[in-house]
């Protein structure tokens, strides 16, 4: 163990401090103190990308060097297996031990206060859960940055679709450190990071195509740890050494739960900060306009101006990062002032603007119909009458590709223009008439569809966009529904779009599109009831919208304020 000190900051850093684990493996941290004596409050991330770059973090939204200089100890920890620490990785599967032995060990460091806090997002936000879940009593309060709850609805599948893309992106990205110690010659090592580089470049053109897709060939020729297997993706048992759903009730400390509106874990962190107040702890939740990787103003094509920003001062407690350590202040420290801010802060797109309310779902909100329609239509009044379903054909080998949206991983998320996706024979599309005023859009949308398919089984795909008056159409949410579809036997089906903030603007209109696949973000359905198989076959699929078989989108509308004032 070395130390260095950084007179300008006052911050001294001591890298590599070991922590012995409860079955011997030794684990290792680069620890961040405040000048002087102490005694300090401390904070732990749990990381598998890289202590080392901890300084450089911009994601988990913290310089270490200056959560130091604002009175806390900074600990950040390599996870097990991973770069500095010894051990066998196997993703998420020793957390909950590896965590509250660290949390012990964290508040017995030189300078701290016994109190710990924890930070940090996506896996290192699953560590967080982890780690709470067992119940260290040093630990104090946690402040998960979009993490999910349930892996098989955000991480590793959706609907019932399996998400390939994270699963072979993350998994051969994170392969690198695990191939270093794989005792590998030279030129082996040489060899099979030149392959698996050329792999990685290669995953949209060819490793997401791979069949069958359960066992995914790019996958298997380098064996790199996988958060799950492709195809048990939806297998609950599979999933249960990373899930947070079923264990709030064991965490026992105040949350502050971060997400954004174009996060792949939104509906997760929605849901984690409602089931922590349900049971009467301290829970408080902050949305932005973000991705699981962008937290500035410029998000997929939309500018949502500077306040938008992560780490812009767009609140009376400050930034965000502000926001969050003083939560953890005032829950490891005797001294700090109480939190008088409403538990739950959204921005609010359209508007663009920060919004505090006092719950989630808003109270006000109500919700509103609107009918998909036989032409293309949409409308929140009328059934559509008597009409022919709306047909497609969904081709396995011909995708609607993945264009923006809540991705986790890769290029392109976000509100991106849906032109070119809205021009494919493989898409219907319903739009409204242009909207003559404003009309807000806050909450958990959910489309209700009745469809028929000659596969066995097949995908239906709904998302909500926002058409503005060029004609520009950005995506604002969106879900999938695999489904065994009997087939040619008509069926209701309800897909979860999750949640969103939205003001459509006068001038504006509201499109619903309807589709059978988003590749690669989700797997392709091979529409032969089998993913385990290479064969597939094209599916003709109808859409119903006719007054005994209505198919629509359920918008939660919240009036404007005006009409709040009078009670209508």
């Amino acid at each position: 163990m070395n130390a260095e000190m950084d007179a300008t900051a006052s911050v001294q850093v001591d890298f590599d401090v070991p922590a012995r684990m409860r079955d011997g493996v030794v684990l290792r941290a680069d620890v961040y103190r405040p000048s002087g004596v102490g005694p300090w409050p401390t904070l732990v991330v749990r990381t598998p990308y890289n202590k080392g770059g901890a300084a450089d973090n911009v994601w988990n939204g913290f310089s270490p060097t200056e959560v130091a200089r604002s009175g806390f100890i900074m600990v950040i920890q390599d996870v097990r297996g991973r770069y500095a620490s010894d051990g066998v990785w196997e993703p998420l599967r020793h957390e909950g031990p590896d965590g509250f032995d660290t949390i012990a060990w964290a508040a017995q460091l030189a300078g701290s206060n016994g109190r710990v806090g924890m930070v940090g997002g996506s896996y290192c936000g699953n560590t967080q859960w982890q780690a709470a879940i067992q119940q260290p009593p040093a630990l104090k309060a946690i402040t998960p940055l979009m993490t999910w709850t349930d892996p098989s609805e955000a991480l590793v599948a959706r609907g019932g679709a399996t998400q390939i893309s994270v699963i072979t992106s993350w998994s051969l990205a994170a392969g690198f450190d695990w191939l270093s110690r794989q005792r590998l010659t030279d030129k082996e090592m040489t060899d099979r990071v030149a392959s698996l580089v050329e792999d990685f470049d290669g995953l949209e053109s060819d490793g997401f195509w791979g069949l069958p897709i359960t066992d995914l060939p790019v996958l298997r020729r380098y064996g790199t740890p996988v958060f799950v297997e492709p195809g048990a993706a939806t297998d609950v048992d599979a999933t249960q050494h990373m899930r947070v759903r079923g264990s709030h009730p064991r965490v026992q400390v105040p949350s502050l739960h971060s997400g954004g509106w174009y996060d792949s874990c939104l509906q997760g962190t929605i849901d984690n900060f409602t089931a922590m107040r349900d049971l009467g702890r301290e829970s408080r939740l902050i949305i932005g306009p973000w991705t699981h990787e962008d937290f500035g103003n410029r998000i997929g094509a939309q500018d949502f101006g500077i306040m938008s920003s992560r780490n812009a001062g767009a609140h009376p407690n400050g930034s965000w990062s502000d926001e969050v350590l003083a939560f953890l202040r005032r829950h490891l420290t005797d001294d700090a002032p109480a939190i008088t801010s409403a538990p739950v802060r959204i921005f609010v797109m359209g508007l663009n603007q920060w919004r505090d309310e006092d719950a989630w779902p808003l109270q006000r909100s109500r919700d509103v119909r609107w009918n998909l329609h036989p032409g293309g239509g949409l409308g929140a009044a009328e059934l559509p009458l008597g009409a022919e379903p709306s047909e497609i054909d969904y081709d396995p080998a011909d995708p609607v590709p993945t264009h923006g949206g809540t991705l986790g991983v890769g290029p392109g998320r976000g509100p991106i223009d849906q032109t070119l996706v809205e021009s494919r024979p493989d898409v219907l599309t319903f739009t409204s008439a242009v909207l003559e005023e404003n009309l807000e859009v806050t909450g958990r949308i959910r489309v209700r569809l009745h469809v028929q398919s000659t596969a066995p089984s097949t995908d239906w795909v709904a998302r909500l966009c926002d058409v503005d008056p060029d004609g520009r159409s950005l995506n604002l949410t969106d879900g999938i529904l695999r489904i065994d579809s009997g087939a040619d036997e008509a069926q209701e089906i309800e897909i979860d779009l999750w949640s969103t903030s939205n003001v459509f603007l006068a001038g504006h209109r509201i499109r619903v599109q309807v589709t059978n696949s988003c590749f690669p973000r989700w797997d392709r359905n091979l529409n032969t009831g089998d993913q385990r198989g290479t064969e597939f076959v094209t599916a003709h699929q109808r859409l119903y919208h006719d007054a005994s078989r209505p198919s629509y989108i359920e918008l939660p509308v919240v009036p404007e304020e005006e009409e709040r004032a009078s009670g209508t």
